[in-house]
């Protein structure tokens, strides 16, 4: 695909699926993801779908450390309604990395439903933060919030947004646009990817 080569270098998230090692692919049930999966699904690539990847990873990082994540293992909770700005697009990125999903979600396998990631993503959570995860098993649970402004655009970038979205730019613009655009979303996946101002992380303690 005629991707930015900014894309192969941008950091990957390895985790093992149950399920899919049940089901023999992959037979370990180890598949590793990129942020170029994640721009598939979202069918683009903007500062939303990064920082959603980033979150998630950073918050599968601090749950499991040095262990291997596992992809059904944990819930994640939206803090937004899921109709709410961008929200729809972060719950997408979540559910690709981690497998949980909403009430539309794989029911499980079995009379005791097995492997289920339905119910495992909700929205309208009372977090301070865009999203929190909680693995399953031990209960732990972690808050992140995302501050894309600590990565800017170029200051070029607003008059050539302006005159691309009333349909005004020519093709020089548009496609300068278009590179300003994906500089930002690179820098923030090579040059912020562990960056703690970029996304905040704190324990989440269950209430009582």
């Amino acid at each position: 695909m005629d991707f930015p080569d900014f894309f192969a270098a941008a950091p990957t998230i390895t985790l093992r699926d149950p399920l899919a090692a049940f089901l023999g692919a992959p037979r370990s049930g180890t598949m590793t993801y990129t942020y170029a999966d994640a721009v598939k699904l979202a069918g683009h690539s903007c500062p939303t779908v990064a920082g959603a990847y980033l979150t998630v990873r950073r918050g599968l990082a601090w749950l499991y450390g040095d262990e291997l994540p596992e992809r059904g293992g944990v819930e994640v909770h939206l803090r937004d309604a899921r109709e709410q700005g961008t929200t729809g697009v972060v719950a997408a990125v979540a559910t690709l990395l981690t497998g949980a999903a909403p009430e539309t979600g794989f029911g499980g396998i079995g009379a005791d439903g097995r492997f289920a990631r339905r119910g495992l993503l909700q929205f309208d959570a009372a977090i301070d933060g865009l999203l929190a995860l909680r693995r399953r098993v031990t209960g732990r649970g972690v808050v992140l919030d995302l501050d894309a402004t600590v990565v800017p655009s170029d200051p070029a970038m607003r008059p050539l947004f302006l005159k691309a979205v009333a349909g005004r730019a020519d093709a020089d613009e548009q496609s300068r646009f278009g590179a300003l655009w994906q500089d930002r979303v690179a820098r923030m996946l090579l040059e912020h990817a562990d960056d703690p101002a970029l996304v905040r992380v704190s324990e989440w303690r269950r209430a009582g």
